[in-house]
């Protein structure tokens, strides 16, 4: 090679070059400290009630390998559009995401995937595992009870599922609204799990006898049956008031009529919201009174706000103390309420009365939405035992053979994913059960942990590959966010408020492909690899090796520099002391 300098002259360039290779020169003699592949575990995974596996759904995703990204979903929960649609989304408070920029819209691209394996675009792959010989009863198709019944029948167990309703899906069928959750989308995740092998009985209530009964004929009894009677507010008049949770049961059913009268709705819950926000769609002017604050209510706060924005008056901090009838109108005595500057164990203000004078509410309609309690004493576990375990989801109570409570009966949080969660658990337990005894189902349920939380992860449980996943939890500060470039959250298109508060149709569509794509592309994968191999192409001694899909350190080599630690932009890797 030669250079052409200003006179024209050419003047030959000859540069060093060796012939001999440097294979010989072992740098691995100078570490100190070797570099490990050492998957942790994400934030948003330890946060989810259903554990799953939510930094290797978004890779899986983001590498078009969308089959296998529905296939994580299912092995932690059977309703992905369902929750993409239902769950508050715990997950994506916690994002590491947050601190760049906005997290990342998990449940929407849950959603998303759900919906493409509604529309035959995705065919799931997990398989059933050979039959266990055994028969398992479950009290309730609710969502515990559904998931209860995917994971037992996918572990190889039969299942009969009693549900004293006409259809399955419990409060998913009969208590969420359509415009939130539309009956195609939950009748085809039922009809999916049901593909596994369980037997539902459907028009069968269920008496104390029948469980006494079941537990001579199953080898054991899950009963999740949920909250089948609304809670009273003790108060004269009461009576005066229309059940919350019955006029939602009424309406899937088509059997309320446009109104155009004036209602209140008493109770700041998921349930009083959506009582609130259908009255309206029904023509009726409506207002939710509520004994604390606004931002203490328990609904998701993205539902309170499009109520608001729907025309549904707050009154805050008023509490009922009476009903009576004026002739055509009903006449609510309320107690103005204070802030006590203290908080519950919950987090919401304590309130007082006021001391002041009362407060008079003239409506046409009431409805009572505060809670909710079994419908009989002996669905609670009351009766509790040295013997009795009470596990994060579910009680066992001591019974031969295995009696569970779960659901709603012993979730601290009355969600749909905490559903999902006891149903797992319920089915977990149950197998350890009868593979290795009641004193082992502690310390083998504490091994699948996700992270620091209560959440369980099935694939673990199952000898999957992240049942090496250190419980470590990924932070903010161990992101290279050199590789993250802001970007902003997509956001799924919404009815017009017009349209929204004159129909029942679905408010929010499922994000297109391209939208999908590109947000599953900020999901930073905290604590596990997705191949980029920013290790092998960083790496000074070319030490980092790949043989048969697996990267793998060759010590030889490596001098442990740290520069493939450092390079690594989701804390996949570290640096561990030479022995």
């Amino acid at each position: 090679m030669a250079q052409e300098p200003e006179n024209g002259k050419k003047i030959p360039l000859f540069i060093s070059r060796s012939h001999i290779l440097t294979d010989v020169n072992k740098t691995g003699s100078w570490r100190f400290v070797r570099p490990i592949y050492r998957e942790k575990t994400a934030p948003c995974s330890t946060a989810c009630p259903a554990g799953q596996d939510i930094p290797r759904i978004e890779m899986f995703f983001n590498q078009n390998q969308f089959e296998d990204a529905l296939n994580t979903i299912l092995f932690e929960n059977p309703f992905p559009s369902v929750c993409g649609r239902v769950c508050f989304h715990p997950c994506e408070r916690v994002c590491n995401r947050a601190g760049l920029d906005e997290p990342v819209a998990v449940h929407d691209l849950e959603r998303f995937i759900g919906d493409a394996a509604a529309r035959g675009e995705l065919k799931p792959g997990l398989k059933k595992l050979p039959a266990k010989g055994k028969t398992v009863c479950i009290i309730g198709a609710g969502p515990a009870g559904m998931a209860a019944g995917y994971f037992l029948s996918r572990m190889g167990y039969s299942c009969d599922i009693y549900e004293a309703r006409s259809e399955p899906g419990g409060i998913l069928r009969w208590g969420i609204p359509r415009y939130r959750l539309p009956e195609t989308v939950l009748t085809f995740e039922i009809d999916r799990i049901k593909q596994y092998g369980l037997k539902i009985s459907c028009n069968t209530p269920v008496t104390h006898d029948f469980v006494e009964d079941a537990k001579n004929r199953y080898q054991a009894v899950f009963i999740a049956c949920g909250h089948g009677r609304s809670l009273k507010m003790n108060i004269p008049g009461e009576h005066m008031a229309d059940d919350g949770l019955d006029y939602l049961n009424r309406l899937r059913k088509g059997d309320t009529a446009p109104s155009t009268t004036t209602a209140a709705v008493i109770g700041g819950g998921n349930t009083a919201i959506d009582v609130a926000r259908s009255l309206v769609r029904q023509g009726t002017k409506t207002t939710l009174i509520y004994r604390r604050q606004k931002q203490d209510m328990p609904a998701f706060k993205e539902e309170v706000e499009m109520a608001v924005e729907e025309g549904v008056t707050i009154m805050e901090l008023f509490s009922p103390v009476k009903i009576e009838k004026h002739d055509e109108e009903f006449v609510i005595s309320l107690q103005k309420m204070k802030t006590a500057g203290m908080e519950t164990d919950r987090g919401r203000s304590r309130v007082i009365p006021d001391g002041g004078p009362g407060h008079q509410f003239r409506t046409l309609k009431i409805f009572t939405a505060i809670g909710a309690e079994p419908a009989d004493p002996w669905l609670s576990p009351l009766q509790k035992t040295d013997a009795t375990l009470d596990l994060s989801h579910c009680t066992l109570a001591d019974s031969d053979p295995p009696l569970l409570y779960g659901g709603d009966l012993t979730n601290a949080i009355q969600s749909v994913p905490d559903a999902v969660a006891s149903g797992k658990q319920a089915a977990m337990a149950i197998d350890i059960f009868f593979k290795q005894g009641r004193h082992a189902i502690t310390d083998r349920l504490n091994s699948c942990r996700v992270g620091n939380g209560p959440a369980l992860s099935m694939a673990r449980y199952m000898g999957e590959k992240q049942r090496n996943r250190h419980e470590d939890v990924v932070s903010f500060e161990h992101i290279n966010l050199d590789y993250f470039p802001r970007e902003s959250r997509a956001e799924t298109k919404t009815l017009s408020l017009d349209d929204r508060v004159r129909s029942f149709d679905e408010i929010k569509t499922t994000l297109t492909i391209d939208r999908a794509l590109k947000e599953s592309r900020r999901c930073f994968n905290c604590g596990i690899c997705n191949a980029c191999d920013n290790c092998r192409i960083f790496c000074p001694e070319i030490a980092v090796t790949l043989h048969a899909g697996e990267r793998q350190i060759d010590l030889d080599y490596c001098k442990g520099c740290g520069i493939c630690v450092v390079e690594c932009p989701r804390s996949a890797m570290e640096l561990q002391e030479e022995g």
